[in-house]
């Protein structure tokens, strides 16, 4: 069987990605409207013809995006922030949660998760679900990601002739968009504290969460973090959970390590009989974090198997 797809704003970043990892795939068909992409009319029967939409959009043209969209059978999987914490929308993360993929194939609506909430959601809920990290915690998380990740304008300026910026912190007013799917996808009970910065290289991210365990009510063990996490995500395909004795040995973590996979790789690092422990997940902000969430959510809402396409 054959199914059709819409990628509605298949210009940008994201579509472009999704696009080139979709339009191989015998299973699939694309609707393409080529310059008549931003005609109101040719997207509208588009979005409401395809058996599923992938939208890569603004957040306020995402939303009028789903306004046209007058058929119940359309599966519509939004890119963009508009619909990360809204009531009636399945939040794209299969791995977060054990229900999470029933969750998703049985929606109408998915939110793709962001890619910086992407990494930090995989570190953190673990914790918060298994009582070693208390909801009220004040938790900081610090990232990195390719300037890919800023769509056009920050490509632009990235690669343009004689572009020095070799590292820049941002997100300075402390109100990033990502932070309410952050805070209500981990359990938290208040917004957590986000450092995100932009390096001069194209994609792949890392994200880091420092814990003092001594702070903790039961001062949990470097050993006893890294176990929530392997029982979290054991059996998953996507998301890796790297030994503690393969951690220990690293020197670096290079944030291009996992660019091109849909994968997402958490670490613990930090003494075991120690008192700090910091967390890191690396993934390809436009891999598990962007288009290769969104072909995996695709794939589980069209009854397919989940890796068809990805690596």
């Amino acid at each position: 069987m054959t199914h059709t797809i819409f990628i509605d704003g298949e210009a940008g970043t994201t579509g472009l990605e999704i696009r080139e990892r979709l339009e191989a795939r015998p299973d699939l068909e694309l609707l393409l409207l080529g310059d008549r992409r931003r005609d109101v009319d040719a997207r509208r029967e588009a979005l409401n013809n395809a058996d599923a939409v992938i939208l890569c959009l603004p957040d306020d043209a995402a939303r009028e995006a789903v306004a046209m969209v007058e058929n119940p059978s359309v599966k519509v999987i939004d890119a963009s922030t508009a619909y990360r914490v809204a009531p009636g929308w399945a939040y794209g993360f299969p791995e977060m949660d054990a229900g999470q993929r029933e969750l998703i194939a049985r929606s109408q609506f998915v939110s793709n998760p962001g890619c910086y909430p992407t990494g930090f959601i995989g570190l953190v809920r673990p914790l918060v679900k298994a009582g070693l990290l208390p909801a009220n915690y004040p938790v900081t998380v610090n990232a990195v990601s390719g300037y890919s990740g800023g769509g056009k304008a920050m490509i632009a300026e990235f690669e343009a002739p004689g572009a020095a910026t070799p590292y820049r912190a941002y997100g300075l007013s402390l109100k990033h968009k990502h932070v309410p799917e952050m805070t209500k996808h981990t359990g938290l009970s208040h917004d957590v504290l986000f450092a995100p910065a932009v390096g001069n290289y194209r994609q792949g991210m890392l994200v880091e969460v420092p814990l003092h365990l001594g702070a903790l009510p039961e001062t949990p063990s470097v050993e006893r973090i890294h176990g929530a996490l392997v029982e979290a995500y054991e059996g998953q395909q996507f998301v890796e959970v790297v030994d503690l004795d393969e951690t220990e040995a690293l020197t670096g973590i290079e944030p291009e390590g996992l660019n091109g996979t849909n994968r997402l790789r958490l670490h613990v690092f930090g003494a075991r009989d120690g008192e700090q422990a910091r967390l890191v997940a690396l993934l390809d902000n436009l891999g598990k974090g962007a288009s290769g969430a969104a072909v995996q959510n695709l794939n589980i809402m069209l009854g397919l198997d989940e890796a068809t396409g990805l690596i």
